[in-house]
């Protein structure tokens, strides 16, 4: 084997593995039988722009979503993308910095309520409990915090199953991080897409479902796993495609 080659084939691996590690855990959305799955990374940036929009008091620090009850959680109606975490409800754990001018359990509650109606209205996340604790008390209100930037790294479609995945209102564009874009084996269908930020990406995910499955001969189970959900026009437009 060529030195160059194999130095290049080993950081190709590398930068794989890296940009798999950065999706965080593949949480379920919907329930067990809308068989589709957002990476904690992009669900946790959606949290963050919205609670950053309606709540600029308190500042929302480490952020991270697991399922409250992994043991109780049914199993999902299609084959999962590999490592991703039972569809059971939701906790949502983060910390947070308060005013000290204001009471500690009204900006508790505030936050709480803004990423409760975010995960269920934007994304489409069952969540059972939040559980917020405040590290830090600040002097003075804090200015909004900008967004971290959302890039999305899309593939191209060629086939029927990723054209009609890619033909759906709301898909930005297909991604392939975990493997191909569109993965077929034991009888089963897996897309992996970024969505537009406009709509709620559970609805999103369940039209591919059906798109997809109508494409491929034998309408398979289809399972969708969302790496990136592009900030919408009113944001700024979508990230790099």
């Amino acid at each position: 084997m060529d030195t160059a080659d194999g130095s290049q084939r080993a950081e190709g691996w590398t930068a794989a593995v890296r940009r798999r590690v950065r999706l965080g855990r593949l949480l379920p959305l919907g329930g067990p039988d809308d068989g589709a799955w957002i990476a904690e990374r992009a669900a946790v940036a959606v949290l963050r722009e919205a609670v950053a929009g309606a709540w600029p008091a308190p500042v929302l620090g480490e952020l991270r979503l697991s399922v409250a009850d992994p043991e109780a959680a049914p199993a999902p109606g299609v084959e999962p993308p590999p490592s991703a975490l039972p569809p059971g409800p939701l906790r949502i754990e983060g910390t947070l910095a308060a005013p000290a001018d204001r009471p500690l359990p009204a900006s508790a509650d505030a936050l709480r309520a803004a990423l409760l109606t975010a995960a269920r209205e934007r994304l489409g996340l069952r969540v059972a409990e939040v559980d917020l604790r405040v590290t830090e008390l600040l002097d003075e209100a804090p200015g909004r915090v900008a967004p971290e930037p959302v890039e999305v790294r899309g593939v191209p479609a060629r086939s029927a199953a990723e054209r009609a995945a890619a033909g759906v209102t709301g898909v930005a564009a297909l991604t392939g991080v975990l493997g191909p874009a569109v993965h077929t084996g034991g009888g089963s269908v897996r897309v992996e897409l970024a969505v537009e930020g406009g709509g709620r990406t559970l609805d999103v995910t369940r039209a591919v479902r059906a798109a997809v499955g109508a494409a491929v001969d034998g309408a398979p189970p289809v399972a969708v796993l969302v790496t990136a959900v592009a900030p919408g026009a009113d944001t700024g437009g979508p990230g790099p495609v």
